[in-house]
């Protein structure tokens, strides 16, 4: 299996202190991805090694976080990881881009999954400008089917990049979406796939709280910001 590196958080899996495990490959070309690395990535390890990883740190973590990338790309490792993952009692997490429902629902199928963060790049009809890919769909797809699994807990997630993403189009994508929670997240401008991107300032964090203010009232779940600033902010 192709794996970037992991990395202990305390802000990946909310309230759960977490192994993240970055699973390399991605078929998308976001102009904003700060995980370039990752795209292309051939660091193989082997699945003794990744349990040697969550051994390690077994006793003081809750969870393990599978992020990438986009980790279905490689969802038999993915399926290996989470089935050990369950055997030793710990919590599991996904983050996934949603390009790919039918391996989504593969996993869903075996109960494997506790928590699911699924990016929302765009309105759903704007998939190609953001990613260079139509995939749209099969994002909301994926949204459908995670919705049919009540026992699995759904973040929805959209990055705010200035110059790809307007406030008109967060107010869309509230229209567009149910999940539990839609968070706001901030724009980096450092190590992006797109050169250009490193010239667009960062979003003001306080302008994104107002923006997540103005949208709450439109979405049934709860909403939330986060910025390097003030980190993860429950409006």
């Amino acid at each position: 299996m192709y794996i970037g590196g992991t990395v202990i958080s305390s802000v990946e899996f909310h309230g759960n202190m977490s192994l993240v495990i970055f699973m390399s490959k991605c078929p998308l070309a976001c102009k904003y991805c700060h995980n370039v690395e990752l795209l292309e990535d051939n660091t193989e390890w082997s699945f003794e090694k990744v349990k040697e990883e969550i051994d390690s740190s077994a006793d003081f973590l809750d969870a393990i976080v599978i992020s990438g990338g986009e980790p279905l790309v490689q969802t038999d490792a993915v399926i290996e990881i989470l089935r050990y993952v369950r055997e030793i009692g710990l919590k599991t997490k996904l983050d996934t881009s949603g390009i790919y429902p039918d391996k989504l629902k593969e996993i869903l199928d075996l109960h494997l999954l506790d928590f699911i963060s699924l990016d929302i790049k765009t309105v759903f009809s704007k998939y190609r400008k953001i990613t260079g890919a139509n995939v749209g769909f099969n994002v909301k797809k994926s949204m459908e089917l995670i919705n049919e699994y009540p026992d699995v807990h759904l973040e929805a997630r959209t990055t705010y990049v200035p110059t790809l993403v307007s406030k008109k189009d967060i107010h869309n994508i509230v229209d567009e979406i149910e999940a539990d929670i839609y968070t706001i997240q901030q724009f980096r401008n450092k190590n992006v796939l797109d050169p250009a991107l490193e010239k667009v300032e960062n979003p003001n964090p306080h302008d994104l709280i107002k923006l997540a203010e103005e949208i709450k009232p439109y979405f049934d779940g709860q909403v939330k910001v986060k910025t390097s600033e003030f980190g993860e902010q429950i409006i």
